[in-house]
């Protein structure tokens, strides 16, 4: 517990604090990022929560408290202590890295295997479930009993990153930090309605062109799809709808990894999910990319999703290269 009250100390010192997670927040970045804002604020600490994308804050999460603190990092100034969330490499913080490079002292909280020492004081704990684990239990070391509007950023951020309990990364402690969460007034029925069961018509008309073509490849073993900027202007989806989408591809029978291409532009981003003990991290790392084993993804710059799926499918189960 020692670098959670090393964190605390200066969180506790600091007259201004700015808290970011990565380029193209999920569930547990937006999740890690307002649980830990709303929690220094309780303590009185003036913390602002920002983005590392020049873009507002995902509609789809426009449910959890504190969701209208987000404040461009462009009109921030650096602050006394810089928080960077579920985010392994410094390049993620996107427009928010000057913030970091610049702030007082630097603190990083992250799950990812492979993150970076890049922060003056790194909390890494691979072994969580995610990063919103992590930041709920720092709540005693800053002496911030949790309410409920606490509690479920966090809660969301655990829910989303271990698919409802789902994955492989959903362990013991995972659930005792659930139940405490809702035991701080997190209602579970509600919190998966509003993250799991509120779609717009524009996401399912997105889902249904991915799945539309979808491809079963390397005798069997992967399922990929692809999607472009076009999906996204035809169906009027929002770019955060297309969070799930992987994992709709993984729920196929028989495969062991799903993977999704995203052309955008001239690059094309690629999210890869495994379901039977695969490394795909092993995989995303080739390409300059990261994450978990189950899950992990990378950006290739200056392609197309042909000439990114014939260097990808050979190092996936079934490919030439296994």
């Amino acid at each position: 517990m020692v670098p959670y009250h090393r964190a605390a100390v200066a969180i506790k010192r600091a007259s201004s604090v700015v808290i970011c997670a990565h380029v193209r927040p999920d569930g547990d970045a937006i999740g890690s990022v307002l649980g830990l804002t709303l929690a220094l604020r309780a303590a009185g600490i003036a913390a602002v929560p920002t983005l590392a994308d020049d873009a507002p804050a995902p509609a789809t999460y426009a449910f959890l408290p504190g969701h209208a603190l987000f404040v461009r990092a462009e009109d921030l100034e650096p602050p006394d202590v810089f928080v960077a969330l579920d985010t392994p490499v410094p390049e993620r913080l996107g427009v928010a890295r000057r913030l970091m490079e610049s702030a007082g002292s630097t603190l990083l909280i992250d799950h990812h295997p492979d993150a970076q020492s890049y922060c003056d004081l790194c909390i890494r704990e691979p072994q969580a479930a995610a990063t919103a684990q992590i930041v709920w239990q720092m709540l005693d070391a800053l002496e911030v009993r949790p309410t409920p509007d606490i509690a479920l950023p966090l809660y969301v951020g655990l829910t989303t990153d271990t698919g409802r309990f789902s994955y492989d990364n959903t362990t013991p402690q995972a659930f005792r930090v659930a139940a405490e969460m809702v035991e701080a007034g997190v209602l579970p029925a509600e919190a998966s309605r509003l993250v799991f069961q509120e779609r717009s018509a524009a996401s399912l008309a997105l889902e249904a062109r991915v799945l539309s073509r979808l491809t079963v490849a390397n005798g069997g073993r992967v399922a990929w799809t692809y999607l472009n900027d076009a999906d996204f202007a035809e169906t009027g989806a929002l770019p955060e709808e297309a969070e799930h989408l992987p994992d709709a591809v993984r729920v196929i029978g028989g495969i062991d990894v799903a993977l999704l291409l995203r052309q955008r532009g001239g690059e094309v981003r690629g999210n890869l999910r495994a379901k039977t003990g695969s490394d795909v991290s092993a995989v995303a790392r080739v390409f300059g990319g990261g994450g978990h084993r189950a899950a992990a993804g990378f950006t290739v710059g200056n392609a197309t999703v042909e000439e990114v799926l014939r260097r990808v499918l050979p190092l996936l189960p079934g490919g030439h290269a296994e």
